[in-house]
């Protein structure tokens, strides 16, 4: 419930006071009293005020008892008090039926009514809060998170940004770009206010060591070379630079002044002889002052080389950051000897992490995964104090916090190993776990026993293990010292006897206590759980609130004295925010805790994108808080189970607003957040589209999961893999490891929600559980593959029914294949699509995990499918019926038709206008635009078109000026004959050298400017070139590997394909769309069937993601479109003034081999990819807006369908102001 309270002044001293509740569930009353200044005894009632209908007193006369009238879910309340004698009222609000009181955070809420005088206060608004939070009223895309700007681009080879370049910066550019050296290894020291820059590079087989620093006083380096740990050994003389001095064990060397960009710096530089050194020790001196790193000696350690992506490899090692992840298994034995050693070691790599980019935060969140997940040995017999445990960690987190502040665009990934670490701390929060334990025991009498080897544990080497022991110990106490309890809680959490026996200092005995010790133990123990959190939980609530907010301990016996300062700079009422969230944490309804976790989460951002001066603890609380919503939801499943469709889309809002906030690049996840919202209204104002518009947010959703899960896999999974079998980590583990990170998070509890939405839409919307793409009886023999990709050039020896995991929409149709079916969905005019109907093929995307399911389960076995409008019945069926079945007869169908293509001849023009087109010259595609052209309706346009004819390629190709070109293509080709499909790819690339001919350069630059087209190299000769590589990338499509595998399956003659080149000027358009006349999933001669797409018609024609709005219309009533399905593509295509180059071949109207789709259309400028939000979008929110422009589609369909005598037309076109451009069709097929 949430309560807005609203005063206005009135006439005079008249104040009016309006309460408006929200989403109430009952009859509600306002318990309350009017104030005096300076007195808190409640005025009953106050004189000059008229008391609101149905007010009564209380039975001791000391409150006012005023019922709220209720209007749908809301409840309003108006009490008008003419008193300037008052100062403000109070007040509770009363659930009378179910006794239930709502108050403000324990206390009275209060309302002022005389706010300062002053000309900005002419009135006031209050949220208050009655068991729920008051949310701002922020525009979502205030959460917008991106990477980071061109213009603030960071530099990953030297760890800084542009806009902040030092000279220690200035200087490795330029050793890498001036001397073309590469980066072995460096790392940058801190020299109080300034650093020294340590790095080893190889430039043309020579090794050297490079010292650079910004120190202002003139330094010596007092260094030798070590070829084992803790080694000085002084160099040989013949490397030592000029003016040093040989010591015994080491040298003496003065740096060289050096400026670079107006910057003084000093370096030296060190040739190495020979590559058997480990690393240099140094420490430096300036005057009689040695200067050293801490208390250390400074070390560049050689062996621990810049780590960088690692490709074609054939160790397991590609898509990672491999020498990182060798140096962490060569350290992980040094690891092993305690949490101490693992996050100093840890911490001495983020430099390498760091220059290796993604990859090497990957690596760096593998590892500690693993050690998180007790894979690797966190302690082998090293006594270390709890306080050294925690500075180390301290100092890790400390270094992961300045990376979240230097490169946003790692921020996920940093947030992830922060979660995975746990906080750390420096001074006495280490420590404590070490006093407080002997203080809790000597407080409760408990010094033998289980307690006493706890607290030995605790003394040599504390671990996120103690966090569920002590959990386990208090849940014991709590259950009347249950020992099975006990045993629950830590088998729970992974903690076995053999684990608990494992540690250094083991632990043998179970808890054995007296129900006297109970209340203190628990209390105690409840304190010193904030200690053990504080260190070793990345996620623990309250320890992150307290840490954030400050706290002083008010325990007795220990912690007396322990305060922590609140963060400077917190938003306004945000510790009360956080208040409300701990008081609702066991909540068993629990929206009003989420929505109390994500407007925490919401006033957090800003804090999170500034460099706060205790940005870490923020972290751990932003950490805290997503992990919290995350169980809150999983509470709440239960709850959910006959939930009305509109609570569980609520839900799935407030989830998909919390991975938002954890998500680095988000707009897209924002948007469905836009149209979960917008469902949310539709719904709620009876719209009878709401389901069908949900379900097209639904798959959206889902695609962004699984977008993120593929990220996830290709990022983290190779690391796992590869670090995994350098530490000898179970192959269980590393083969769900990326699994386990998304389990981990909102993605798993999002994935629940929309499963569970889904066939509720399907059911309201009357989807059914299939969308039949191409509906065609078929038997066959079931195979489940995971990707048609992989299988589509296969040939399949008998009838073959694909269950098929991921189809993108260009894939072929294998050979054999009668049926594929699959969960994705592409879109139903899609190449894919087209080529299931042109091969009599069922395809069909099935919604219901259920089914699909047990089609997989069917593996191997005959089955024959029968296809209905929204279904498809299916039974198992003995092999002798399939060999008499019309499967048999399908699959004839499928037989390779003898086809053949005449080659066609260069007629001399290397361009021609649209009035030459003719089928010597061009293919149906440039015939087709130039026959409608001037017979399309007035209202529909065309746009003006030239082209490169048959034979300008092979022309141009066979010219002198390219024979280096044609004598590769030759060799390349002769290859490919041979069976090298590697070929085709080297085929495309050696094209894209092609030279113009001048004459090919004239003829087009005329044709173009006689048609009125803008002639590209006018704006320079730039320009031009980017026309000429977008023509000869068409060209180069022929060879592109699905053309070449399509023409050999049907036995053309790849060499007699010739390709002309359309040139058009692209309509920048407001929408795109693909036009069937006649409807391809029922056959429908009398319905149009048409696919809408925002932006460019690439995405629809293209392997983009998501499915196109679509919608059928009977030829009989075009004003009365019939939307079949809303988008749900996450990504427009847009693009200014252009050309576009299109293919053009004579294969593409062949009669029996689909050849449309094969070939490249190339536009001369990139296209600007735009992320959708489609709740601004007047196609999908304005309903005569949408009639009339899908009408307009239509009646251009319609009317060209009846150009071509009524023959079924596939027409491509676009949308701009309103108007309609066709830019190609041809016949339907």
């Amino acid at each position: 419930m949430y309560v807005q309270v609203d005063v206005k002044p009135s006439s005079g001293s008249m104040v009016e006071i309006e309460l408006v509740a929200t989403n109430t569930g009952s009859a509600l009353a306002l318990h309350w009293g009017a104030l005096q200044p300076g007195r808190s005894e409640w005025v009953v009632p106050p004189a000059g005020m008229r008391l609101p209908e149905g007010t009564t007193r209380t039975h001791d006369d000391a409150a006012l008892r005023t019922p709220f009238k209720t209007s749908g879910s809301n409840s309003t309340l108006k009490i008008e008090i003419d008193n300037p004698g008052l100062e403000s009222i109070e007040f509770v609000i009363v659930d009378e039926a179910q006794n239930k009181w709502f108050k403000n955070n324990g206390q009275n809420f209060q309302v002022h009514m005389r706010p300062p005088a002053g000309p900005h206060h002419q009135g006031q608004q209050h949220s208050a809060t009655a068991g729920s939070i008051g949310r701002k009223n922020r525009d979502v895309m205030q959460l917008l998170s991106k990477n980071a700007s061109t213009g603030d681009q960071v530099n990953e080879a030297t760890g800084t940004t542009s806009a902040k370049c030092t000279v220690l910066d200035l200087f490795i550019k330029s050793l890498q770009e001036k001397h073309g050296s590469q980066v072995l290894c460096k790392k940058v020291f801190k020299l109080g206010e300034k650093e020294i820059l340590a790095l080893m590079s190889q430039v043309q087989g020579s090794t050297k060591v490079h010292l650079a620093t910004d120190h202002v006083e003139p330094l010596i380096l007092h260094w030798a070379l070590a070829k084992k740990a803790g080694e000085w050994k002084a160099p040989p003389p013949g490397i030592v630079p000029a003016g040093s001095t040989l010591l015994e064990m080491a040298c003496e060397s003065p740096f060289s002044d050096a400026e670079l960009n107006g910057l003084h710096h000093q370096v030296l530089e060190i040739e190495l002889d020979e590559d058997s050194y480990r690393g240099m020790p140094f420490v430096l001196r300036s005057n009689q002052t040695w200067i050293k790193n801490g208390t250390s000696d400074f070390y560049l350690d050689f062996s621990r080389r810049t780590a960088k992506s690692s490709e074609g490899t054939s160790d397991g090692s590609k898509g990672t950051a491999k020498a990182l992840l060798e140096t962490i298994a060569d350290l992980e034995e040094d690891a092993q000897r305690s949490l101490m050693h693992r996050f100093n070691i840890a911490a001495d790599l983020i430099d390498q992490a760091k220059d290796a980019g993604q990859l090497g935060l990957a690596g760096l969140l593998v590892w500690m995964r693993f050690m998180a997940t007790r894979q690797l040995i966190w302690n082998k017999n090293y006594n270390v104090k709890p306080r050294e445990i925690s500075q180390a960690q301290d100092r890790f987190t400390d270094n992961l916090q300045s990376l979240y502040k230097m490169y946003p665009q790692h921020r996920e990934m940093l947030r992830m190993i922060m979660y995975t670490v746990g906080r750390g701390g420096q001074g006495d929060v280490g420590q404590r776990i070490r006093d407080e334990i002997l203080v809790i025991q000597r407080n409760n009498d408990c010094m033998g026993g289980m307690m006493e080897e706890w607290h030995q544990k605790l003394h040599n080497n504390t671990s996120p293990d103690d966090v569920v022991i002590c959990q386990a110990l208090m849940d014991y106490m709590s259950s009347d010292l249950d020992i099975k309890v006990y045993w629950d809680t830590l088998n729970k959490n992974g903690i076995t006897k053999e684990r608990l026996l494992s540690y250094d200092h083991p632990i043998h005995s179970e808890p054995n206590l007296k129900s006297e010790q109970k209340e203190g133990l628990l209390r105690d123990l409840t304190n010193y759980m904030r200690s053990l959190k504080a260190v070793h939980s990345g996620a623990d609530l309250e320890s992150a609130i307290g840490t954030c907010t400050g706290y002083t301990s008010e325990s007795q016996g220990f912690m007396v004295g322990v305060e922590v300062n609140p963060v400077k700079g917190l938003p306004s009422g945000f510790p009360e925010l956080l208040k409300f969230v701990l008081d609702h944490i066991e909540d068993k309804s629990v929206e009003s805790l989420v929505e109390g976790l994500l407007e925490a989460r919401a006033e957090l951002r800003t804090l999170l994108l500034s460099s706060t001066e205790r940005l870490k603890d923020l972290i751990f609380l932003d950490i805290a808080l997503d992990s919290t919503v995350r169980t809150a939801i999983e509470r709440s499943f239960e709850n959910l189970n006959n939930a009305a469709p509109e609570k569980i889309m609520y839900f799935i809002s407030l989830v998909v607003e919390n991975l938002a906030l954890s998500t680095d690049d988000n707009e897209n996840l924002l948007c469905c957040l836009k149209g979960w919202n917008h469902a949310l209204e539709m719904s709620k104002h009876s719209d009878d589209q709401w389901a069908l518009y949900a379900k097209a947010f639904l798959d959206r959703t889902r695609l962004a999961l699984a977008t993120k899960g593929e990220e996830y896999h290709g990022i983290l999974q190779p690391s796992a893999e590869y670090l995994g079998s350098l530490l000898g980590i179970e192959q269980w583990t590393v083969n769900i490891f990326t699994e386990e990170i998304i389990r981990s998070g909102s993605a798993a509890s999002l994935s629940l929600l929309l499963n569970r939405l889904d066939p509720v839409l399907r059911n309201v919307a009357n989807l059914g559980s299939w969308q039949i793409i191409s509906p065609v009886d078929v038997a066959g023999y079931v195979v489940v593959v995971d990707q048609l990709l992989t299988v589509q050039h296969k040939s399949y020896d008998k009838p073959t029914i694909l269950v098929v995991k991921g189809v993108k929409g260009e894939e072929e149709i294998p050979d054999g294949v009668v049926a594929v079916l699959t969960p994705d969905m592409p879109d139903v005019l899609s190449h894919v699509s087209v080529r299931a109907r042109n091969s009599k093929v069922l395809f069909a995307t099935c919604f219901d995990p259920n089914i699909l399911s047990e089609l997989e389960q069917n593996k191997g076995k005959v089955l024959s499918l029968k296809p209905a409008s929204v279904d498809i019945s299916y039974r198992e069926i003995p092999e002798s019926e399939l060999l008499v079945s019309s499967s048999i007869d399908t699959l004839d169908g499928q037989k390779t038709p003898s086809l053949s293509l005449a080659k066609k001849q260069f007629l001399g023009k290397y361009a021609i206008s649209a009035e030459e087109f003719s089928d010597e010259m061009v293919g149906a595609k440039s015939r087709n635009i130039a026959y409608l052209n001037g017979k399309v309706p007035s209202w529909v346009s065309v746009p003006t078109s030239v082209a490169l004819p048959f034979g300008t390629f092979e022309t141009v190709l066979s010219d002198k000026i390219n024979k280096e070109v044609a004598q590769k293509v030759k060799i390349l080709t002769e290859k490919l004959d041979q069976g090298e499909l590697g070929a085709l790819n080297e085929i495309r690339n050696v094209l894209l050298n092609l030279t113009a001919p001048t004459y090919l350069v004239s003829e087009l630059k005329e044709k173009m400017q006689g048609s009125g087209m803008p002639w590209p190299g006018d704006e320079g000769e730039q320009r031009w070139e980017q026309a000429w590589t977008a023509i000869k990338k068409v060209w180069a499509s022929k060879w592109n590997e699905r053309a070449y595998l399509s023409t050999r399956k049907v036995k053309l003659d790849h060499s007699n394909l010739s390709m002309a080149v359309l040139v058009q000027q692209v309509v920048s358009a407001d929408y795109a769309f693909v036009i069937h006349t006649t409807n391809p999933s029922s056959g429908e001669r009398s319905e149009i069937y048409a696919e809408v797409v925002k932006g460019l018609g690439e995405t629809l024609v293209g392997a983009y993601p998501g499915r196109a709005m679509s919608f059928v219309c009977s030829k009989d009533n075009l004003e009365s479109p019939k939307v079949l399905g809303y988008p749900s593509k996450p990504i427009g295509l847009f693009i200014q003034k252009s050309i576009i180059f299109r293919s053009d071949s004579n294969g593409e109207d062949l009669e029996g081999y689909a050849g449309a789709g094969l070939y490249d259309s190339v536009p001369m400028d990139k296209e600007e990819q735009v992320v959708l939000d489609y709740t601004t979008d007047p196609l999908i929110t304005d309903c005569s807006f949408r009639t009339s422009t899908l009408s307009s589609i239509a009646r251009a369909g319609y009317d060209i369908e009846q150009l071509y005598g009524g023959s079924p037309q596939d027409i491509e076109g676009v949308v701009k102001d309103g108007k309609i451009y066709i830019v190609q069709t041809r016949p339907q097929m």
